[in-house]
């Protein structure tokens, strides 16, 4: 991997940057400065993660907050660590009690999708195990954030007012709108969204992160904070309960990996689905080496997703309940009759037999050879639409992907988890770190993965190249979506092949993504972010 590279310049391509101290990599500006501060304050790259963590619930709620969950890949001492610090449903749901309730299918918004928030106990969790500098000195900046107020940058104003028209049409509409008051009253004034460049603050915000650093987050999971959710919840008629908050506990995990070209790409097991992105890799590694902007690969590539997601979108849940194993999933020998039904010919793909057996994310690395690949999310943007009074704290929405079809393996029942869209990534080589990298972005997760793993290990393109990369999505079907960037040609022969294409008017629903890679040599890193958003890489 020539980390160097700047093989394929993009007219959005930013320029790689490059450090020896240090780096971080998010979508908002100013919580990449909060990662860079904790480093310079003699934090490691577990701090910095924290602290943009943290951060990145204040300036880019649109995406995540305190009341959401988290996974991530750990580097530390030549060895990569796995955390899965998803919340469970709560004990008093049920299928039948939902169905009861007048709904046909998992609501998206309200209290019923709230699962128990993961979020704050990864924060706690990696800084009990690794972290440098205390829980609140890493959250200090985010607390600073939303007690003094910052103003919103381009991509996070156009979010915010999306959701504050749709949130307004909920109140109106939906029999419960009441649940939603909360949420107008801190994310609008008067009705109306922050626009760009205004000054927003959250004083509650800024109380509860002062009361999760000060308490190494047990406030939020068995003190004040979990009482005064447990109360909203009752009040609202929710399922979530103290005991839910309780008796939530962290998960560490042994990731995942598949052997790419001679690089290991890692993601964390199930009840995520980076299992896909390594399903579609393997899929793709059974053909010869590949070409950049080359149809045809092209063609493979959305043909390998669809066959990767056919499996994934059947067969992975909470690990605990799922019919095959991972081992099965990630065979090479069953990855080879996947790769096997693809033609010369888009088609639709059903679910195969192996044997039996709205997110943010950042990247750090310091000089110590730590390095982390961080995500976490509430979901669909705000998530739930729920804030709980006087705390600032958002939740998520994330239970609206269990189903209530007793035959689907992501049936709904009590302390389960769900099916999760978010997913860190980390590439390593022979031992040695490569580096973290993520694409968020619901099921464009897995898409965006393997389309920046290619342009990193095929096409060698350095990790600001690989991130501006013109993208497709794959939708449904036959139908499939590309960026305006996307040569024509490739455009054309992929119709020719038999897919519905179509050209996408805006990036927006792409991915946002970055990367963080070093020189085995030189120890140099060298870090891209997201051209489809407002994020910033920096180093020292």
């Amino acid at each position: 991997m020539k980390i160097h590279s700047t093989s394929y310049p993009y007219a959005s391509q930013r320029n790689a940057v490059y450090s020896t101290n240090g780096m971080v990599a998010t979508s908002q500006p100013l919580a990449s400065q909060a990662g860079l501060r904790i480093l310079q304050q003699g934090g490691n790259a577990v701090d910095a993660a924290i602290a943009m963590a943290a951060a990145l619930t204040v300036v880019e709620p649109t995406s995540n907050g305190i009341g959401g969950d988290a996974f991530a890949l750990v580097w530390i001492k030549d060895k990569l660590h796995g955390l899965n610090a998803s919340g469970l449903s709560p004990q008093a749901i049920s299928a039948d009690k939902v169905r009861a309730a007048g709904e046909s299918e998992m609501p998206t918004y309200g209290w019923t999708p709230v699962t128990v928030p993961g979020a704050p106990s990864a924060w706690a969790a990696l800084n009990e195990r690794w972290g440098q500098l205390s829980l609140l000195e890493c959250l200090t900046p985010a607390i600073e954030y939303a007690e003094n107020g910052y103003p919103l940058s381009p991509t996070l104003a156009k979010n915010w007012g999306k959701a504050a028209v749709k949130f307004a049409k909920l109140k109106r509409e939906s029999e419960q709108g009441e649940v939603f008051d909360e949420w107008l009253k801190i994310f609008t004034s008067n009705g109306r969204a922050p626009e760009l460049g205004d000054v927003w603050r959250s004083p509650d915000h800024a109380v509860t992160l002062r009361a999760i650093g000060e308490t190494n987050a047990k406030a939020f999971y068995q003190g004040e904070l979990a009482k005064k959710m447990a109360e909203a919840s009752k009040q609202a008629g929710g399922y979530l309960a103290y005991e839910d908050l309780a008796e939530h506990q962290v998960e560490w995990v042994e990731p995942v990996k598949t052997d790419y070209r001679g690089y290991d790409v890692w993601e964390i097991p199930p009840n995520g689905q980076g299992m896909i992105a390594l399903m579609a890799l393997n899929i793709m590694k059974q053909f010869d080496a590949v070409k950049h902007n080359d149809a045809e690969n092209m063609h493979k590539q959305i043909e390998a997703m669809k066959l990767a997601f056919a499996d994934g979108l059947h067969y992975i849940t909470d690990e605990r309940d799922m019919k095959v194993s991972t081992e099965s999933l990630l065979c090479d020998q069953y990855a080879a009759q996947r790769a096997a039904l693809i033609t010369c010919y888009a088609q639709q793909h059903c679910p195969g037999e192996p044997k039996a057996s709205g997110t943010v994310y950042l990247a750090t690395a310091d000089n110590q050879g730590n390095m982390v690949s961080f995500i976490q999310s509430n979901y669909m943007g705000f998530g739930s639409g729920v804030v709980v009074p006087g705390t600032g704290i958002g939740l998520q929405n994330r239970g609206h992907t269990f189903s209530l079809d007793e035959t689907h393996v992501n049936y709904l029942q009590p302390r389960k988890r769900t099916y999760h869209t978010i997913i860190p990534g980390f590439i390593s080589q022979g031992g040695k770190a490569v580096g973290p990298f993520g694409v968020m972005g619901g099921f464009m997760q897995p898409q965006g993965h393997m389309q920046v793993a290619m342009n990193l290990i095929d096409f060698e393109l350095n990790p600001q190249s690989a991130l501006d990369a013109p993208r497709w999505q794959w939708l449904k079907g036959n139908q499939v979506t590309v960026e305006q960037e996307m040569p024509a040609h490739i455009v054309q022969s992929l119709q020719a092949f038999g897919h519905d294409v179509t050209i996408a008017p805006d990036r927006g629903s792409f991915g946002r993504g970055q990367a963080i890679l070093r020189d085995p040599d030189s120890q140099v890193l060298v870090g891209g972010t997201e051209s489809r958003t407002d994020g910033a890489v920096v180093g020292y």
